[in-house]
């Protein structure tokens, strides 16, 4: 760790070991990254860097802008900003920051209708242009969330291009002040049955599992989608949501001439470089092996201390402004803090701790490394944040401070220096908020109306009971509708104490404040095939569709966050759909009533020509005033042997265009999507939070994917519950298979007490909602569709849940993983007990010396090196870990602990003396830390880790 805070401009002191960069005109080039858009910014003239003043002396020198995805007219207006040809730093910052994934620049024309269209809200208290949204749930309380993309990373390395994802969202809901609470994973992947299915959805599964369970974040829900359309082009889709009290939020802005620009967290290494500018901004074609940069290398325990260290500062007021480093890195952090407050930096890059002592400025600022963030700090203060950092063991270290704007009150100009050599002078604003904005031609693609002509209501359909029963079996079966506890087994749904609902659950739901009950409920969702047919109505369907999974919960809806992931925006085609798509989210929400907060646009996911069906995903929060009265989707055993009455809400019509049944069928795509009431869903949602309230409602589940008949399987089977069904008669034509099988929107099954029956009827009318009564619960473990079919709960068990196990080879414990993947997931939680908003609990206040040593992390090979499989149940936690990638010790051993006492040119290491690990430690075992405190558990009160929570509050 370095604690560094020698602000003199040159000849920075750097702790000892810490490995810098050579001395200008040593000779040492930069290594290459074995990526040829990247290796030309690594380079060295006359002996020294690429300098602003080399730079206005070679005015005609030429420069590779083409193979950093720049535009030729692009550069020339970067000439034409500077007055000069830009150095070899600046041109690889331009080429960062003017992609299309830091840029929105074939975006924004169209976002800004979410702006435009955004309902009255008092609620929200930031939105679109920050990390993340943030919306007030009660006097004192916060929630922040987002959701994000990390797609082409975990195509080329599906472990840490997960892991990383996950890393990555939590800090935008750290740098908004917030304690992250809990992630989410919409995932969407090819074919099933491909090889390279088997290879990405392994990895990506393990990745996320890893990160977030090593954090000690519960995984609440999320989505797995197979579509042969996103072969090569996985979408792998992120969300996570944090809590603060109001007064807590905090800014990104460097305001404050004369403040400290301190950067926190791991050490810099060469992962991820040219991530944001040539990986996530380009397509993939048969060339672009040589073209994929390393993909970042996570570590989910300095990421833990990370969280510890920032949300102590918050809560001491030591932080002015902070951003995290993502994608684009330092690039990013500085010129987005400096252009949001129109202030300038003097930045020092020779006090950046690396990794590599080989890194040439370039590489330094392009970098992504993960578990980085950027402060802004009050001189006087600057003392008080290297010892919270000391505390933590995480590397602080002063790189510059904030300069005036010009004289002429033009905002002020961000300068980088690397050993004494300016190698950057720019406007901040010309990279953070002026670059390019493209008004791309759009056209409907060529074949929509021959397409949407291709009705999958003429298709032949099973008609006989005995063809019904084999299609109920079949659907259930099919990769998309089956169970998906292969996956989800691999994640920590529990941790921390507050989850209410989980996976499978339509939404997932959980405590914010105990004392209360208040609470939040969080659904994703998104139908590519129906935005194929119209992108309108497909964005306008997952919104629906999201909004009804938070309602039938019993929460109220209050905001959006969305990640759009579409091909390349230079397609007419594409962006046609990505214009109607957005359209489509905007007019949607403005309908609702519930802002889009922010979130994230994917594109260029395609593989040559081949683009991905348009795939919207959105996000919907609600809020609960007590999270006791949440209604889940299973139904519950029988009090009497006449069962609950089950009603079914909403109209049914002949609508399987577009739906599960004509794709597993008849590998069909035709037609139009399900209409749409974005009316209706507003009454079914206060029906339901009203029968919520007034307990009418004992399970409620959602009609989507698969239909009436996938509900009522998954219902059953969520406690083994039977249910004897009578399907309405043929109203308005509708036969039993289209009861079954449509996938009309707006509805949802309901399981009400007998004797509230009538109540709940009389409040349905009273909201204008068609309530029919289908059927009643039964204790005998059968689905019996009256005058139709009947199949055994067991039957249904083995066709759900034998799918995922087929495909990706057996239980979720023999999942192939990377051998550091292996020692992550095995290793400890810091800390994961400690409650939503209480400050870290004394016991766990002092790290660890087994964690407190930096995590550096040194990839053995690049990310796009073949990843060295090994197949290894995940063990229970029972060792400490020092850091991913070091050797696992087990408690008991000697291991050599590291302090540090901080002088006036930085943090010096010294030993200690070396004892058991759990002993010098000095903190309590995971099973004997309280999750309601975070400190030590009273033996007489020790609980299993494996405890579920209450079933009520």
């Amino acid at each position: 760790m370095t604690t560094q805070h020698d602000t003199a401009p040159s000849g920075a002191a750097s702790p000892p070991g810490t490995p810098n960069q050579p001395p200008a005109g040593s000779g040492l080039a930069g290594k290459s990254t074995g990526f040829a858009a990247t290796d030309v910014l690594i380079n060295q003239f006359d002996g020294g860097p690429d300098t602003v003043e080399r730079a206005l002396n070679t005015g005609d020198e030429l420069q590779p802008h083409t193979e950093l995805g720049l535009k030729d007219d692009e550069y020339d207006r970067i000439r034409q900003i500077l007055g000069r040809r830009p150095t070899a730093s600046e041109l690889a910052m331009y080429s960062i920051m003017w992609s299309e994934h830091c840029s929105y620049k074939s975006s924004k024309v169209h976002l800004r209708q979410f702006g435009e269209k955004a309902p009255k809200n008092t609620r929200m208290l930031a939105g679109i242009g920050e990390n993340a949204g943030v919306v007030q749930i009660s006097d004192e309380l916060a929630v922040t969330f987002k959701v994000e993309s990390h797609n082409h990373p975990s195509f080329v390395e599906p472990y840490q291009g997960a892991a990383t994802g996950i890393g990555g969202i939590v800090r935008d809901i750290l740098a908004m002040g917030a304690r992250p609470i809990a992630v989410m994973d919409p995932l969407r992947f090819g074919a099933a049955d491909h090889p390279d299915t088997a290879r990405v959805l392994p990895g990506v599964v393990a990745g996320i599992g890893g990160y977030g369970n090593c954090l000690g974040l519960p995984n609440i829900g999320g989505e797995i989608v197979f579509d042969p359309c996103y072969q090569g082009n996985p979408l792998i889709n992120a969300l996570s949501i944090g809590v603060l009290p109001v007064e807590r939020l905090q800014k990104k802005e460097a305001a404050g001439v004369g403040n400290v620009v301190v950067l926190l967290g791991a050490r810099t290494g060469r992962d991820g470089i040219g991530g944001v500018s040539v990986l996530a901004s380009a397509t993939f074609d048969e060339g672009a092996e040589q073209r994929r940069p390393s993909v970042q290398v996570g570590d989910p325990f300095m990421e833990k201390l990370l969280i510890e260290s920032c949300l102590e500062l918050y809560d001491a007021g030591l932080v002015v402004g902070i951003q995290d480093l993502g994608g684009a890195g330092l690039t990013c952090a500085l010129t987005e803090t400096a252009a949001a407050a129109g202030t300038g930096m003097r930045v020092y890059l020779e006090r950046v701790p690396l990794r590599e002592p080989s890194m040439s400025p370039t590489e330094i600022l392009a970098s992504e490394s993960q578990e980085r963030m950027l402060l802004i700090v009050a001189p006087h203060q600057l003392d008080e944040v290297l010892k919270v950092a000391e505390k933590w063991g995480v590397w602080a270290t002063n790189i510059g401070e904030v300069t005036p704007s010009e004289t002429d009150g033009q905002p002020g100009r961000l300068v980088i220096s690397w050993n004494d050599h300016i190698v950057v002078d720019v406007p901040p604003g010309s990279l953070a908020d002026d670059g390019p904005v493209y008004a791309r031609p759009i056209r409907e693609p060529a074949d929509l109306i021959l397409l949407q002509a291709d009705r999958a209501e003429t298709l032949p359909r099973p008609s006989t009971p005995d063809e019904l029963r084999a299609t109920v079996l079949r659907m259930i079966a099919s990769p998309n509708l089956c169970d998906k506890s292969w996956v989800t087994e691999q994640y920590d749904r529990y941790v921390l104490g507050n989850t209410v609902l989980a996976q499978p659950e339509d939404a997932g739901v959980l405590r914010i404040d105990e004392r209360t009950g208040l609470g939040v409920a969080l659904a994703v969702d998104g139908n590519g095939r129906y935005a194929r047919l119209d992108p309108y109505e497909g964005a306008r369907l997952a919104l629906a569709e999201a909004y009804r999974n938070v309602a039938v919960t019993g929460a109220e809806p209050i905001a959006v966050t969305d990640c759009l992931n579409f091909g390349s925006p230079e397609d007419p085609a594409v962006m046609w759909q990505f214009a109607e798509a957005v359209r489509g989210l905007a007019d949607g929400c403005q309908q609702l009533g519930i802002p889009v907060t922010g979130g994230n646009v994917s594109f260029y996911n395609q593989t040559g020509a081949a683009a991905i069906h348009p795939t919207p995903v959105v996000g919907v929060l609600g809020v609960f005033d007590d999270v006791a009265r949440r209604v889940p989707m299973g139904f519950p055993p029988p009090p009497t042997t006449e069962g609950d009455l089950l009603f079914l809400l909403g109209d049914t019509a002949c609508e399987l265009s577009g739906s599960e049944w004509a794709w597993v069928t008849h590998g069909h795509l035709g037609g139009r999507p399900p209409k749409v009431d974005l009316a209706h869903e507003q009454a079914l949602g206060r029906l339901m939070a009203r029968a919520s309230e007034r307990e009418h409602v004992v399970a409620a589940h959602d009609l989507s994917d698969g239909g009436l008949a996938q509900v009522l399987v998954e219902s059953c089977l969520r406690h083994n519950v039977g249910a004897r069904i009578m399907l309405p008669e043929h109203v308005a034509g509708n036969t039993p298979f289209v009861w079954l099988f449509s996938e009309s929107a707006g509805r949802a099954v309901v399981a009400v007490r007998r004797g509230r029956d009538k109540a709940f009827l009389a409040l349905a009318a009273e909201h204008n909602i068609s309530c029919v009564q289908i059927g009643v619960t039964a204790q005998d473990p059968v689905l019996d569709i009256h005058n139709e079919f009947t199949i055994g709960l067991d039957t249904l068990r083995d066709a759900f849940t034998a799918t995922m196990r087929n495909l990706f080879g057996g239980p979720a414990e023999g999942v192939t993983r990377p051998a550091a993947a292996v020692a992550a997931a095995s290793a400890p939680v810091i800390a994961a007990s400690a409650p939503v908003l209480a400050a870290p609990a004394p016991a766990l206040s002092a790290p660890a010396p087994v964690l407190a040593a930096p995590a550096v992390v040194e990839p053995a090979r690049s990310a796009t090196e073949p990843v060295q499989p090994v197949v290894e149940p995940v063990r229970p936690v029972v060792e400490p870990v020092q850091s991913v990638g070091e050797p696992v010790q087990s408690v008991g051993e000697p291991v050599q602990s590291v302090t540090l006492e901080i002088s006036e040119t930085g943090a010096k290491p010294h030993e200690t003396a070396s004892g058991p690990a759990d002993e010098v430690a000095g903190l309590p075992t995971r099973s004997e830390i309280d999750p309601a405190s975070g400190g030590p558990i009273d033996p007489g009160t020790a609980k299993s880790d494996d405890d579920e929570p209450e079933p009520k509050g």
